[in-house]
């Protein structure tokens, strides 16, 4: 038989043989409380330790009360889900972790979304009984340029071990002790620095406490607003658009561009440019880069890498360099278009300002926690002074807006500012997986072919699979293009292309679910894939209705060429707008 027949709370249903006792109950509308529990059902991979004991239940002719996430249903089962036992058990469950977790909620980066704090107001725990027999145990505290990691707060739910080893396949993070002293710690019991890490946070974006938070810029960036010597700029990546009304009671997928700027400015920002600008600018480079591999190879040339990979995702990047260092030559040495932002702003935007570089402050708002490190990359650095000074998330602009008292859904819609404001649709889509990839063909099509595209939009590069693949007609000639979102399936990707698998042309791979749509620094999507996917409509949405379409189209964009760099891919606009990879295979 393939299903099973249970009584859960006096109510008998049926279900598949194999469903656990949390998923059975939840079917008839009991939600058990889980605190490790995690299900990230598009990638068919659940954390169910039944570890932190919050989801047990009571089955009938068991002594033991049973962990709900991990238990499976069995003919007959007879179960109760808030039985006096069980309520108790839950309560001193609970308890135990508050007494060995420190109580500066006030100040916390995850109060107001802890799933500690929110199982505490739901079982009603207003005291920690016993508490003057309880000793904390004490960690020491560990930052990165990106990710801070106190385990004083970790439960050991062990969602990040999960995320970070299964479906990023970093191995950053493993479990360590026993009793009160288990904790998870980075790999080889290292920093965060010295560890696999690459920054992707997505650890960040499931850690149920704060155990794992970001890195906040955001009293260095109020310190430089507030000084009268420094012109602060800003930069909003495109997936922000697509989801910070969330963090104000909007719908996914609402756009919000217009009342993002016009917040920027009630901040107090003296420009506020576009990184879709920048994206169109890496086109230009990274298309250009495209094509001559593309040429060369056609031609015969036995000295031409491919596939060229992109490199806008930092993450990516550094992953790359862990676990792939003997292939560097590989990926696009474009930078991101945050890099290209940075500098371009503190050379070209500088001299129209008749500005110091160092007076010129660049802030950028990312869906993304590696472009907080990416911008403390010492290549993207002159002299001493990065090209972007700051990156802050979707979340910490969000708690910007709201410190400032701004009303963000009663704001006006504003333009952005000019010369690094204009952007094609092509720039958008940068956010959604597949974007930066159908971007880029969009304008190599109709360099290579002289040819006008009728249909701009690639359909075929679209998707939420994991790994997808597709074959572009360049007019005659076949341009094969691999497609991969979430580290796990880069590594599949590029590990079926080393075996002969796979023989492509261009490999498009952002490390976050949906690309950065669904980055570590957006609202949290809480593993829901619905939400993401309608953020990733919401930049498609933005596409159709933009005036220009194509990179190659932006008017500001070949101004840029036309007064500073001179033709993509000389000797300046390498310089300015490339970079390089360093190995750093001791992880490997």
């Amino acid at each position: 038989m393939n299903k099973v027949s249970v009584t859960i709370d006096n109510t008998r249903i049926e279900v598949e043989k194999g469903t656990t006792v949390y998923h059975a109950a939840k079917s008839i509308g009991i939600n058990i409380p889980a605190l490790c529990y995690m299900n990230l059902e598009h990638l068919n991979i659940e954390n169910c330790p039944g570890g932190c004991r919050i989801c047990v239940v009571e089955i009938e002719g068991r002594r033991n009360l049973a962990p709900s996430c991990s238990t499976p249903c069995a003919e007959g089962m007879v179960i109760n889900t808030h039985s006096g036992r069980v309520m108790n058990a839950r309560s001193t469950v609970l308890e135990l972790l508050l007494s060995d977790h420190p109580k500066d909620c006030l100040v916390c980066a995850k109060s107001g979304d802890c799933d500690l704090q929110d199982l505490s107001i739901r079982l009603g725990i207003r005291e920690i009984h016993a508490m003057e027999n309880a000793e904390m145990s004490i960690y020491r505290k560990d930052s990165s340029p990106a990710l801070n990691r106190d385990m004083d707060k970790c439960v050991m739910c062990r969602r990040c071990e999960t995320i970070c080893n299964k479906v990023q396949t970093v191995g950053a993070l493993c479990a360590i002790n026993r009793g009160f002293m288990s904790v998870v710690a980075p790999a080889f019991q290292q920093d965060l620095i010295d560890s696999p890490c690459v920054f992707c946070g997505q650890c960040v974006a499931v850690c149920p406490t704060g155990a794992l938070t970001a890195v906040d810029h955001t009293p260095k960036i109020l310190r430089a607003l507030a000084d009268p010597s420094k012109t602060v700029v800003v930069q909003t990546a495109p997936a922000v658009r697509a989801a910070l009304g969330e963090e104000f009671g909007m719908e996914p997928g609402t756009l919000v561009t217009g009342k993002m700027v016009a917040a920027l400015r009630r901040l107090g920002f003296d420009k506020v440019f576009d990184t879709d600008f920048a994206a169109d600018l890496t086109i230009m480079e990274e298309g250009a880069e495209l094509l001559d591999r593309i040429t060369r190879h056609l031609a015969g040339d036995p000295t031409v890498r491919l596939p060229i990979l992109t490199s806008c995702c930092p993450a990516w990047i550094n992953f790359f360099e862990v676990y792939y260092p003997t292939m560097l030559d590989v990926p696009s040495t474009a930078r991101s278009p945050q890099q290209m932002f940075g500098s371009i702003a503190k050379t070209y935007y500088a001299e129209k300002l008749g500005i110091d570089r160092r007076d010129l402050v660049v802030v950028s708002v990312m869906p993304c926690l590696a472009k907080k490190y990416e911008c403390q990359r010492e290549e993207f650095f002159v002299d001493g002074n990065p090209d972007v000074d700051f990156a802050i998330s979707t979340r910490e602009l969000a708690a910007l807006v709201e410190a400032y008292d701004v009303n963000f859904g009663a704001l006006p819609d504003e333009d952005f500012d000019t010369p690094l404001g204009e952007s094609s649709g092509a720039g958008v889509i940068f956010g959604a997986t597949g974007g930066v990839i159908e971007a880029a063909v969009r304008t190599a099509y109709e360099v290579y072919t002289g040819q006008k595209l009728a249909d701009v939009e690639f359909r075929e590069l679209r998707g939420f699979e994991g790994i997808r693949t597709a074959t572009v007609d360049f007019n005659g000639t076949p341009i094969n293009i691999g497609i991969a979102h979430q580290l796990g399936n880069a590594r599949k990707l590029l590990d079926g292309m080393r075996s002969g698998m796979y023989n492509f042309h261009a490999i498009e791979i952002m490390a976050c679910p949906g690309g950065c749509i669904g980055g570590a620094g957006q609202p949290f999507h809480h593993c829901d894939t619905d939400r993401i996917k309608a953020r990733m409509e919401a930049l498609y949405r933005e596409d159709t209705h933009k005036a220009i379409r194509k990179s190659h189209e932006n008017p500001d964009v070949l101004r840029l060429y036309e007064e500073f760099l001179g033709e993509p891919l000389n000797e300046k606009a390498h310089r300015l707008l490339h970079t390089h990879y360093f190995t750093k295979e001791k992880f490997s």
